[in-house]
């Protein structure tokens, strides 16, 4: 994505596993964001943010686990009703 920048740390901050930071945002929610400026995921806790952003991750390194993927589909019919 062209419009990713690499992501400057804010005072006292550190990046988790060297990989990514999770920030509040000024709502009350906590977001992550990768080293590379990628936003990942947002959540109402930021435990909960920090263990499924690493789950995530792991996820797009080693492949997704059975079931977890969804396919799209369509609602359009097609034919004569």
């Amino acid at each position: 994505m062209s419009n990713q920048q690499p992501l400057e740390l804010l005072e006292g901050e550190v990046l988790i596993d060297d990989v990514f930071v999770v920030r509040e945002t000024r709502y009350g929610l906590f977001t992550s964001t990768t080293k590379n400026g990628r936003a990942m995921l947002t959540g109402a806790d930021r435990d909960n943010v920090e263990m499924m952003t690493r789950w995530h991750l792991k996820c797009e390194q080693e492949g997704w686990p059975e079931g977890s993927v969804s396919v799209g589909r369509t609602s359009t019919v097609s034919g004569k009703l």
